[in-house]
């Protein structure tokens, strides 16, 4: 694998560094660990709809979009009332 470099504020590199410092890692260590970590929209995309689908096999659950939406909308409200 080849290394890149990216351009990215001294506050932002020292703050990712001090971080991975604190786990035992390099900062190459953390972020490659970071980037494993993480989906891209295609791969969250793909995740939600088979647990769809697994869930409408398990028991039958299948929320309409409007029902996604309702569900979506409380998760976003509770979310943010915990973050207060």
């Amino acid at each position: 694998m080849t290394d890149a470099n990216i351009r990215i504020p001294a506050e932002a590199r020292d703050r990712l560094a001090e971080v991975a410092a604190a786990e035992g890692l390099s900062l190459r260590a953390y972020l490659a660990r970071l980037a494993d970590s993480l989906l891209t929209p295609a791969e969250r995309a793909e995740r939600a709809e088979r647990t769809r689908r697994m869930l409408q096999a398990w028991n039958g659950y299948d929320p309409s979009p409007e029902e996604e939406a309702q569900l979506d909308a409380e998760l976003d409200r509770r979310l943010a009332e915990a973050a207060r």
